[in-house]
């Protein structure tokens, strides 16, 4: 399994790679990557994810198991690091930016990674990989965001935020078609799965261009924390959820991955918008995606020695 871990993460390396050589170089002019990114989020991560979930054959995919694995293991690391923030000594906004290191994951890499993996299949897992741990993310996130950084919202401004939430809502449409039992019509279905297939090599290009290792250097304690907590706790906490929900298999395996991913760039669109430590949490982003090469593959030959993978 690491070797076919391995296999497709290389890929996966590569793209990030040039993505930071063609910004560094300069090949594009710089404001290409933050409207990029834009285009990624809001549109084709979007199309992706609702394609998915409302065409997926989930007949033969877990999905409650799957679901209640990591929703638990993404809330009980989530309360871990509630609990320990005293003893970080760290102040609020700076706080935010460990929580979000700590329990958000990059997408593009993840459903990458699951599709060059296990096919077709793959993608069905990482969709509702996506529609669990995206909407329990993206709340657990702005409710820390509500009660530690600057701009301290309130009950209103929290609702907002989910529901603007482009992720979020896609998650939720996709299911809902898929439960009703609703059929994209062709012409439909085939431009939403351009779209989303084009979210993923450009995703990663932007995940490229955003690295800065420089920013990493300034806060060594932050992003030690937070990486620790992200690529051993959680998916110890998503090994320890599986066995009470018996999870295995290539379900087990997608877990896992999603589980152990790097944070994502859009964590610091977020801390950016929400009153948080945006230059911290640009730190953690990029120490991540460095580490994950790494921390992956180790992380998943140490758990395939007593999980059924």
């Amino acid at each position: 399994m690491s070797a076919a871990v391995l296999l497709a993460l290389m890929p996966v390396v590569l793209v990030i790679a040039l993505g930071a050589v063609l910004r560094h170089r300069g090949f594009l002019d710089a404001a290409f990557w933050p409207q990029a990114e834009r285009l990624g989020y809001y549109v084709l991560l979007p199309c992706l994810f609702f394609h998915s979930l409302a065409t997926a054959d989930l007949k033969s995919v877990p999905v409650s198991a799957l679901a209640f694995t990591l929703v638990i293991a993404t809330c009980s690391v989530a309360l871990v690091v509630l609990v320990i923030r005293p003893a970080l000594s760290l102040d609020g906004p700076a706080f935010t930016s460990v929580f979000q290191g700590s329990i958000r994951f990059n997408n593009y890499v993840g459903v990458t990674l699951a599709a060059g993996l296990f096919g077709a299949h793959g993608v069905a897992l990482a969709a509702i990989c996506n529609a669990a741990i995206v909407p329990t993310v993206n709340i657990l996130c702005v409710l820390v965001f509500a009660r530690f950084s600057h701009a301290r919202l309130n009950a209103w401004g929290v609702v907002q935020q989910l529901v603007r939430n482009p992720l979020i809502m896609s998650s939720f449409a996709g299911i809902l078609f898929q439960g009703l039992g609703f059929a994209v019509p062709a012409g439909v279905g085939a431009a939403l799965k351009t779209l989303g297939s084009a979210s993923l090599p450009l995703g990663l290009l932007c995940v490229g261009a955003a690295l800065e290792l420089g920013a990493a250097r300034q806060w060594v304690g932050p992003v030690a924390v937070s990486s620790l907590i992200k690529f051993l706790l959680m998916p110890v906490a998503t090994a320890a959820c599986s066995l009470v929900f018996g999870l295995e298999g290539q379900a087990l395996t997608t877990a896992l991955l999603f589980q152990s991913l790097p944070t994502a760039s859009s964590a610091y669109i977020l801390a950016r918008q929400l009153g948080g430590d945006a230059p911290l949490m640009a730190g953690i982003t990029a120490a991540q995606t460095v580490l994950a090469v790494a921390s992956i593959p180790l992380v998943m030959a140490a758990l395939s020695v007593w999980l059924p993978l």
